[in-house]
């Protein structure tokens, strides 16, 4: 091997260069914060666990539930390391049908280290492979520790305890304490993500990216009964648990075709819907607008002077002023309304649910007022050769029409948004033009 090969194999090892040294001061310490409790937790659990459990069933327990987690990676490798390729912010990944199991089946500390070989397995067969980095793996594999811990302390008697022949009363309260301990697993891991979330970006999140939606939820929800049923299983025939791994496979696989859809519809550069898959979601929200007896409006925003950016700066700093404007619009909009990138600088809000008639119209331009403002005092930081540089200065004009006034149909509301996107062109953009109310509210000229 040549000398640069060995000094290639030395940097791995200079702390100053690990990915973790870049993240803000305030995700570093909540990174360590997280991971030294996991860590001392499970120390204490193994050191407070009684002498007979290090040579009892407990162990055994522990030793079958990570090779079970195990044998799941081996057998769906190739379906999770596509899917942790495709996944753009939230990844939920299946392995907490066997550490929520192993939280309810056994003392905190062995749960903890079922966690942690699981996860270790993962990191080595999935995510290492996949490039992901190594102390975002070590924080998930730390959340879920705590989750873990949180279910033992909820649950010290283990499922046994909860679920054992009683009265029809104490049934029914037991299937109440596994409810809720899934929902405190849930909790304490999606909370500690979302706060790493918060703090390592520079601009705001949106509240949807850092909990995952609602196909997520379901997902986690399905795993933990799977976990649950696992759990019950071990108590009346070990065995039995075997027969939770063919469902599971095919949740892979269900998990996988929904993900590379959402892949599909949405584009690459922004992180928001094609122009396909958003007129398809603006369809189905004008349809229930109508059925709501409300109103919606659509708005139409194009990035003013973009070429100058381009030629100015390069197409990859283009291309993180339309990220960084993606990002604003989906922060400044509600969940339920959806946004797109119609081609090029262009981009289409529908804002559902608003009130019907002139009212309606004040929202919506308010709406669009709003994201003229923050777009124009948008600062956006850009890698280049000659080093840092800030991309600022940026404004949109913007085309507004509501369904009802301007129009019926989505392609007809797009036709009148773009004439009054053009109107606001010609007017000297950075501004907002309503269809059919006159004048718009000037913004300041660029």
């Amino acid at each position: 091997m040549t000398f640069r090969g060995h000094a290639r194999r030395y940097r791995v090892f200079r702390i100053d260069e690990w990915p973790v040294r870049r993240q803000p001061t305030a995700t570093l310490v909540l990174l360590t914060a997280v991971e030294v409790a996991a860590g001392v937790l499970v120390l204490i659990g193994l050191l407070r666990l009684p002498p007979d459990a290090t040579t009892g069933r407990e162990v055994l327990g522990a030793v079958a539930l990570a090779v079970l987690g195990m044998l799941q990676t081996e057998l769906a490798t190739g379906i999770e390391r596509v899917r942790r390729r495709v996944a753009h912010s939230s990844y939920f990944d299946l392995s907490s049908v066997w550490t929520f199991a192993a939280a309810l089946l056994l003392p905190a500390g062995l749960a903890g280290l079922v966690v942690a070989a699981i996860y270790g397995h993962l990191w080595w067969r999935v995510w290492r492979p996949a490039g992901a980095a190594l102390h975002r793996h070590v924080f998930t594999m730390a959340t879920v520790v705590l989750a873990a811990m949180a279910v033992s302390v909820l649950v010290p008697h283990g499922v046994q305890g909860i679920v054992s022949v009683g009265t029809i009363a104490s049934r029914i309260a037991g299937c109440g304490i596994l409810l809720v301990a899934m929902l405190v697993y849930v909790l304490v891991n999606q909370v500690l993500v979302a706060a790493a979330l918060a703090t390592s970006s520079s601009t705001r999140v949106p509240l949807r990216s850092m909990m995952g939606d609602w196909d997520d939820h379901v997902l986690e929800l399905a795993t933990l009964c799977l976990g649950a049923l696992a759990s019950l299983a071990a108590t009346r025939e070990p065995a039995l648990t075997l027969l939770v791994l063919p469902p599971l496979l095919v949740l892979h696989r269900a998990v996988l075709i929904r993900q590379l859809e959402e892949r599909a519809n949405t584009d690459a550069k922004t992180g928001l819907l094609t122009a396909a898959a958003w007129r398809s979601r603006a369809h189905r929200g004008m349809v229930r607008s109508r059925r709501q007896r409300t109103t919606a409006a659509l708005l139409i925003l194009d990035v003013d002077h973009f070429k100058v950016v381009n030629d100015t700066h390069g197409h990859l700093a283009g291309d993180e002023v339309l990220s960084a404007i993606a990002g604003t619009l989906l922060a400044e909009v509600r969940d339920a309304d959806p946004v797109g990138r119609f081609g090029g600088e262009e981009f289409v809000v529908l804002l559902v649910g608003l009130p019907d008639g002139p009212d309606g119209r004040v929202q919506a331009q308010a709406a669009a007022e709003r994201i003229r403002r923050t777009v124009h005092t948008l600062d956006v930081q850009v890698d280049a050769p000659e080093g840092g540089l800030t991309v600022g200065e940026l404004s949109v004009s913007v085309g507004v029409a509501l369904q009802g006034l301007d129009g019926d149909g989505l392609d007809e509301l797009l036709q009148v948004a773009d004439y009054a996107l053009y109107e606001a062109k010609r007017a000297g953009r950075n501004r907002v033009r309503l269809a059919g109310a006159g004048p718009d509210l000037p913004g300041p000229r660029v």
